[in-house]
């Protein structure tokens, strides 16, 4: 049995110094302590959660807690107002209000077996006319909730994962993989690869687009398993994260604020005085790191063909530190960039971390959350924060129950005070185990946008927002 007065002391040592904002880690670690018990680790929320019919269809994707409401929008393959069909595995997804309109821009995560096929591109002006993957918009009448029109606004791209908006009103779409033009292996001895053009890059689209843009790779930020990105308004850096499981945490800093196309330097986040450090295990919740920065000298190597982890390496040359499949990424309105480890942490289930700049190279980096229990936080993804509020909405992507994970997939909320309550769980039948990804606020928080990949569906939900317990 742990002992107790050893365990508050190593929490209190721990935690001293978590910044306002997640200050009640301390707390929960002591509440634990006392009856041992995960229990004391959640909020009440929003209350239980109640399998709900849309409002639109009458079909059940979501149990939410009562009283709160949702459409569904832009489902697979229907026909979008472009002529094009709606791509399926929708993903990581950004919220503007453009003029009186609200525009959901939305990924789509399609590799096509990750090899080349012939006039596979979603819409004109194709990036890589071999290639299914790519960005629609949705604009959206903020008052009835129902799509005005929907188009392709990002063709012939590849796994298109997750990005992040901009503050200047565009979305970065990131590509995960690096496949190119060299072949490698793959199961059942078949090959992938074989691409035209190289992949593993971010693309802008503009918000405001109302047709197809035409593609520019983004080279200067990087060439590996992009996922996310967060844009800090006050200095202008974007961050940026890499699914892969040795991980790297990074930042581009353009040589014109907002003209990303003219390029910059992209470098690898390292901890001061520990050399290569690895995160991904034996850490405590409210450690924190001194942080600097290491440059990446060439951002698109083109070894990166048949190793993914090319730039990784050359960050960790210079000393950079390690994480485990790096999803999500969410900038707060003071800079603060939150960040998750999918399947970081002692059980494998998940690190919510911090970063919080200090001048042009130093940081400080805290471990905000980590999954005591597959109950609690199964394998984070996309998140974002609630406008006007400091809660932390988390999509889940815990479909790997073979690793340790559990079968279902919540929308979890972290309190300030470091209490964790589910919003909502995916009850689609047949589809119970699909993720939710693209999570996004209307700027004045009324709706939270969010996605189910599988299933190939974007919700609208809306309701007490108030309501929240912790």
């Amino acid at each position: 049995m742990i002992n107790r007065r050893d365990f508050l002391l190593k929490m209190s040592l721990a935690t001293t110094g978590v910044a306002l904002g997640f200050s009640g880690l301390q707390q929960r670690a002591y509440a634990l302590s006392m009856d041992e018990t995960f229990a004391t680790m959640r909020a009440e929320g929003f209350g239980g959660l109640i399998p709900t019919p849309t409002e639109n269809t009458g079909e059940v994707f979501l149990a939410l807690p009562k009283g709160f409401k949702y459409k569904v929008l832009g489902k697979a393959g229907t026909l979008m107002s472009d002529g094009n069909k709606t791509p399926p595995l929708h993903d990581g997804m950004a919220c503007f209000k453009v003029g009186n309109e609200l525009r959901l821009i939305r990924n789509h995560e399609v590799s096509n077996g990750e090899i080349p096929h012939a006039n596979a591109a979603i819409g004109i002006h194709p990036y890589d006319d071999t290639t299914s993957g790519g960005v629609t918009t949705l604009v959206i009448n903020p008052k009835t909730l129902e799509v005005i029109r929907d188009f392709v606004s990002l063709s012939g791209t590849l796994i298109n994962c997750a990005g992040g908006r901009t503050p200047w009103g565009s979305w970065i779409s990131c590509e995960e993989t690096t496949l190119g033009q060299g072949l490698r292996p793959s199961s059942l001895s078949k090959q992938k690869g074989g691409y035209p053009k190289s992949h593993g890059y971010c693309f802008e689209v503009d918000a405001s687009a109302n047709s197809t843009v035409t593609p520019v790779p983004l080279k200067a930020m990087g060439r590996f398993r992009h996922e996310a990105v967060a844009v800090d308004k006050h200095s202008g850096v974007l961050y940026l994260t890499e699914d892969h499981v040795t991980a790297g945490f990074y930042r581009f800093l353009s040589k014109r604020p907002k003209h990303l196309k003219e390029g910059g330097t992209l470098q690898m986040l390292a901890v001061k005085g520990k050399g290569p450090f690895d995160t991904r295990q034996g850490l405590k919740v409210g450690q924190q790191f001194a942080t600097t920065w290491v440059t990446i000298d060439d951002p698109d190597p083109i070894a990166a063909d048949l190793d993914e982890s090319a730039v990784y390496k050359q960050g960790l040359a210079k000393g950079g530190a390690t994480f485990s499949r790096l999803e999500g990424a969410y900038a707060d309105k003071q800079g603060q960039i939150y960040f998750v480890s999918t399947s970081g942490g002692d059980n494998k289930g998940g690190q919510i971390w911090r970063y919080e700049r200090q001048g042009k190279l130093n940081g400080l980096l805290t471990l905000v959350f980590e999954s005591p229990s597959r109950d609690v936080l199964d394998m984070p993804d996309n998140i974002c924060i609630k406008p006007k509020t400091d809660l932390l909405f988390i999509c889940e992507d815990s479909d790997y129950a073979s690793g340790g994970g559990t079968a279902d997939n919540y929308i979890r909320v972290l309190a300030p005070n470091g209490k964790m309550a589910d919003f909502a769980k995916n009850v689609t039948a047949g589809f119970e185990s699909t993720e939710f990804a693209g999570s996004t606020f209307s700027e004045d928080g009324r709706i939270l946008f969010v996605n189910l990949q599988g299933v190939g569906a974007t919700f609208a939900i809306w309701g007490d927002w108030s309501a929240f317990k912790s």
